[in-house]
């Protein structure tokens, strides 16, 4: 991998992680493109390098909420008299990264194997669709001090689905989210708290595949950094747009894609 390659990878990392899109998705398309091997186990371990730089750009953004949480949650843990909001929303994020956890460890040797074009299509444009009835049917009535175990066990539960190619882990939590009434922005913060233990753990089971010298260290440096500035400017815009608009146009873009890449893999 060439460093003006790793830059690319990059930036698409850390505009698409975070966003509803399929960051795997696009990653997979890319890799094609710049006569990469999407399925390779070294590309698989540059992709959760840079997964952990977006993780440490999203630590940053939420930095006081993720300590105000944490101290909350260990206060909770030794005095009963401590158990607020804070103590119940670490459980939460505790509880609802179990079913991703399991079943990631069961079924990531598979997913690998069906990681192409094909499959990528497929799940932009199939959970489109789910996307679009939850935007359609959530009344956004709650907000993120409504949140209970039930929204934490149902959208930890939905993010099971983003193991598949081009589904999008962002896009099934935030789907979840407003399933369970939650408002936009609430379904935003929920699907990036519950996203820290899913991508810190995959990255570290990906992890080493990218340091076995197959990729040069200047591209892997070049990679990381890329992705956590991108990363950062994402999540910062991302949180803006939910505030005032709807998932749709995340929506039409997924189904466009989706038929660009069904297109292209058609043609051969």
């Amino acid at each position: 991998m060439q460093i003006w390659q790793a830059v690319i990878l990059g930036v698409i990392e850390g505009i698409t992680e975070f966003l509803p899109i399929s960051s795997t998705g696009h990653l997979v398309v890319t890799a094609e493109f710049l006569g990469l091997d999407p399925a390779s186990r070294s590309f698989i371990g540059f992709n959760a390098m840079t997964q952990g730089a977006a993780i440490v750009a999203i630590l940053v953004y939420f930095f006081k909420d993720i300590v105000r949480i944490a101290v909350g949650w260990v206060k909770g843990l030794f005095d009963k008299d401590e158990r607020n909001m804070d103590y119940r929303f670490g459980w939460y994020v505790i509880v609802g990264s179990i079913p991703i956890v399991l079943v990631g460890l069961l079924v990531s040797d598979s997913i690998d194997k069906i990681m192409n074009l094909w499959s990528v299509g497929i799940g932009m444009i199939g959970f489109s669709f789910v996307m679009w009835f939850a935007e359609k049917v959530a009344t956004h009535q709650r907000t993120e001090s409504h949140v209970n175990m039930k929204d934490a066990l149902f959208v930890g539960g939905i993010q099971v689905l983003s193991l598949f190619p081009g589904v999008s882990r962002s896009g099934a939590t935030m789907t979840g989210g407003l399933l369970r009434d939650l408002d936009r922005v609430a379904a935003t913060r929920l699907a990036f708290f519950l996203g820290i233990p899913a991508l810190v753990g995959a990255g570290i089971l990906e992890a080493g595949e990218a340091l076995d010298g197959s990729i040069p260290t200047a591209s892997l440096v070049v990679g990381l950094v890329v992705s956590g500035l991108t990363a950062y400017a994402s999540v910062a815009w991302l949180m803006k747009f939910v505030a005032k608009h709807t998932f749709m146009p995340f929506v039409w873009y997924r189904i466009g894609f989706g038929v660009l890449i069904l297109g292209v893999a058609a043609l051969g």
